[in-house]
């Protein structure tokens, strides 16, 4: 955090120039804010900490670690306190620089469309499909993102929006216009900027409401996902019409969705209501009909063309006439500013039509976005008529694009609830009738559910909410229960249109899915929205109770061998299906590099479609930022597009054949060695003992509790995000490759684990993914968190288990060290170890005191927040929760 420094850190991976400048430039200010700012002496002691442990990161035998514990245990509490924000506030300050270079790289490299990769993908589809059915299955993409909650989300909005704000000031100092004295002032900005930041307390005096974290999504959504999203298409349509783009129909389609669970999710959410539903819909349709109705009021300001040099058509002319039917005052107002200017004016009038729709004023209001798409689209048409091509493809065409992708309620609100919930539901109503006044308030609400899924569709459109996702799916019956259920809440009234959506969680589901949905399809509600559906059917599967149930390399084997016969399933029944991907940020729920893992699935698994669950850190980190949204989105599209290349499914499939044998080896010893471990008596107490996962549930991080019941005696009631949430705070990352070191040397044929790493895409992807886990563990620092527990069994287990893991990983990739092969994800790892280390030592002298009861009252209080400003920055550190 200075300037200049004689100790720097060992340089395993090159650092770019202009990113080293930019953590330097970033760390001399925060130094400079300590100095000012922090108590006497804060600046020195956060030094000392600094040097001593990247002493201890280049050589751990020597007598820096021991120093550096001293020093941490010598810090009184506020000390403590202050240095573990100002490291938290460093590594916020080196993501921002990681970021901005990534952005910097990205522009300079991308002069043209074409430096995306996904016409790179569409082309290659071309080379191998032909080129009239590669444009076909274009228009068949679809990328559903669907955003949710974080249980663990650590970082509150006001950080998120200092660290936005810093962000903005470093790209400025990148303009090629930027003059001396601009940077001084640009200097003094940043300055006062991360000195706010340093000055925000980044902890929540409360937990969130789900209210809350829907507003959070929302900043998200204003910043860039409103533009970024057709500014992808945008980039794609430039590509594929070449000199014709902004002048001819464009070919690009709308291809993204976005979904949303946050409001939603009432799965072991006492927190999420009906009435929770029905405000996080009002809150997203107000923010997109506010932004529609400022992108079409700003575009009638700008379509000033005259009368005579770009007559209107007659459907223009009637649209007005509608128009002024509808409000005759408005329309002589508006008619007023735009005299001859039949564009402007009908615009005008749209623009006052959305504003009326978020206003809920029924007799301006549009009825739906196909109605506004009709208005749009008679506007468009006029222009190309009139030889306007350019006005009628260019801002008007990314207002349609916007409609097209967010509607009126800019995500779909999907519903989860457990299969037990609506089991015990409906007994209830078997027992007292559906309208007594002896209904347990649980049912009543599962009820009410329903009463504001109709309610949404009715204002908002079919495409509002409709989705249920059934947790747990165990059996046919907890399909039928939800349209059960639905026909019981709505007697009498209109029923809403529900889509049921089975969530295959456990190893035990994964391997039956197959079974209980040809028991689905004979039902007749299921039958009945296939055919309104035109075959279409959604099925999602969970990635993080699977790994907790068998461990990641189980549990990876386990999802593609059900998506692969899945996919056959619904080639047999002549269906159209979707798997809804249920990954986490963590690795030890689903995460890593997402275009390798598409690639990497089974044929006919994906078919031009790919929806997938994005949270916590994982939002802000993909579409904070415009650029890299846009990126995130693009090769989401281009993998999801590859996918179905028949060069691909040929190696997925061949390579599945070839090492099924070597496949049923991995999961037989990898599962062996986890079982072991997370079945030995007493590991449940242990893994509480040896992680933060009892203070975790204390601290007020998110609205969703962190385990279904109270016990710790049990991993069954354990939520899976808090299980990898707690290893990662461990500095283990156990969740991410436990088992897969024991799996490899059960093998133990290193030319055969190399071929397998060259030719099996699924093997790369699971082998890559662990190497990542493992580079962002310690064993060093994991060891003396395993150490706060009375257990040396279980220590050496997992201890063993890594370092047999890392061995065998780098002889697979031939690397000397980890990610000496991916430059970018090594030196992130790099620039953080030494810090995210001093914050662990911190963390660890708070955890023993608490543990063993040396404080208490005030003091405990304090402690807990030191364990917790801790926990903010290790989440900063490694960029990642649960």
């Amino acid at each position: 955090m200075s300037v200049t420094t004689s100790i720097d850190l060992p340089e395993r991976h090159p650092v770019p120039e202009r990113l080293r400048a930019d953590v330097r430039f970033l760390g001399g200010l925060l130094g400079r804010v300590l100095k000012e700012s922090g108590s006497p002496g804060l600046y020195e002691d956060v030094e000392q900490l600094r040097r001593l442990m990247i002493l201890a990161y280049a050589d751990w035998s020597g007598n820096a670690i021991h120093d550096a514990e001293k020093v941490v245990g010598d810090f009184p509490l506020s000390r403590a306190a202050e240095v573990a924000q100002a490291f938290t506030v460093y590594f916020h300050l080196v993501n921002l620089a990681e970021e901005n270079e990534r952005v910097r790289t990205d522009s300079s490299a991308s002069g043209g469309a074409t430096d995306s990769v996904l016409p790179l993908a569409l082309a290659q589809l071309a080379d191998e499909v032909g080129a009239e059915e590669a444009q076909s299955r274009l228009q068949g993409l679809r990328f559903h993102s669907v955003l949710t909650a974080h249980p663990t989300e650590a970082r509150r909005r006001a950080v998120t929006n200092a660290i936005s704000r810093i962000s903005e000031l470093l790209a400025d100092r990148d303009h090629p216009r930027m003059h001396q004295a601009g940077l001084i002032e640009n200097e003094r900005a940043l300055m006062a900027e991360i000195e706010t930041l340093w000055r925000t307390s980044p902890l929540r005096a409360k937990k969130p409401t789900p209210i809350d974290e829907v507003r959070g999504i929302m900043a998200i959504f204003d910043s860039t996902l409103y533009d970024a999203i057709p500014s992808t298409y945008r980039r794609l349509d430039n590509w594929l019409l070449g000199p014709d783009a902004g002048r001819a129909t464009p070919k690009a389609p709308a291809f993204v969705r976005v979904g949303s669970w946050i409001g939603g999710d009432r799965d072991g959410n006492p927190n999420v209501l009906s009435s929770t539903t029905r405000e996080a819909a009002a809150i997203a349709s107000d923010h997109v009909l506010r932004g529609l109705q400022a992108t079409a009021d700003r575009l009638g300001r700008s379509l000033t063309l005259d009368s005579t040099t770009t007559p209107p058509s007659t459907a223009l002319q009637m649209l007005w006439r509608r128009q002024r039917q509808l409000d005759t005052q408005l329309a002589a107002e508006i008619e007023a500013r735009a005299v001859q200017e039949p564009y402007r004016r009908t615009l005008s009038f749209v623009a006052a039509r959305i504003d009326a729709t978020r206003l809920r004023d029924a007799d301006l209001a549009y009825s739906d976005p196909e109605e506004l798409l009709v208005d749009l689209r008679v506007i468009q048409s006029s222009l190309e008529a009139d030889g306007a091509v350019r006005e009628a493809y260019g801002d008007l065409q990314w207002l349609i694009w916007q409609v097209e992708s967010f509607g009126f309620h800019l995500a779909e609100l999907e519903v989860r609830q457990h299969s037990k919930v609506h089991e015990r539901a409906l007994a209830d109503i078997a027992e007292h009738g559906v309208t007594s006044n002896d209904l347990d308030p649980m049912t009543l609400e599962v009820l009410d559910v329903y009463h504001a899924i109709a309610s949404l569709q009715r204002r908002y459109g079919p495409r509002a909410a409709g989705r249920y996702i059934v947790s747990f799916t165990q059996k046919p019956e907890h399909i039928a229960a939800v349209y059960e259920l639905a026909a019981l809440a709505s007697e009498g009234t209109t029923a809403p249109v529900i889509d049921a959506i089975p969530l295959f969680e456990t190893f035990e589901d994964l391997h039956n899915a197959v079974d209980i949905m040809d028991e689905v399809l004979t039902y007749p509600m299921v039958q009945r929205r296939l055919e309104e559906r035109g075959r279409e059917l959604e099925i999602m599967l969970g990635y993080s109770d699977s790994s907790k149930d068998v461990g990641p390399v189980s549990a990876t084997l386990a999802l593609y061998d059900a998506q692969s016969r899945l996919a056959q399933w619904a080639e047999r029944n002549n269906i159209s299906l979707t798997l809804f991907h249920g990954r986490g940020g963590a690795l030890g729920r689903g995460g890593g590099p997402v275009h390798e893992a598409i690639l990497a699935q089974p044929p006919g698994s994906v078919a031009g479609r790919f929806k997938i669950t994005e949270q916590g850190e994982v939002i802000t980190a993909r579409y904070g930022n415009p650029v890299i949204a846009r990126r995130h989105i693009e090769e989401v599209a281009a993998a999801t597009l590859l996918q179905s290349a028949p060069s691909v499914g040929r190696r997925n499939s061949e390579a599945a054949t070839r090492f099924a044998g070597l496949a049923e080896q991995l999961d037989q010893a990898s599962r062996k060695r986890f079982l072991e471990l997370v079945r030995a008596p007493g590991f449940a107490p242990w893994f509480a003992e040896v992680t933060p996962l009892e203070e975790l549930g204390l601290l007020p991080i998110g609205s969703r509790p962190a385990r279904r019941g109270l016990s710790v005696e049990s991993l069954e009631d354990l939520r899976a995000i808090p299980w990898v949430f707690s290893w990662t705070q461990a500095r283990t990352n156990l969740a991410g490759w436990y088992g897969l070191g024991s799996a490899l040397d059960s093998v133990g044929d290193l030319a055969v684990l190399r071929e397998a790493y060259r030719e099996w895409p699924l093997f790369t992807s699971l082998i890559n993914n662990a190497e990542l886990g493992i580079a962002k563990a310690d064993s060093r620092i994991a060891a003396k968190y395993l150490d706060l527990g009375d257990r040396d069994d279980l220590r050496d287990l997992v201890l063993g288990e890594f370092r047999l893991t890392m061995d065998w990983v780098l002889k697979i990739t031939g690397e000397a060290v980890t990610l000496s092969n991916t430059r970018s994800l090594g030196r992130a790892v790099q620039l953080r170890a030494p810090y995210i280390d001093a914050l662990s030592l911190i963390q660890l002298a708070a955890l023993r005191q608490i543990r063993t009861g040396s404080v208490e009252g005030d003091d405990l209080v304090n402690m807990q927040r030191l364990l917790l400003l801790t926990v903010n920055g290790v989440a900063a550190g490694l960029q990642n929760t649960g």
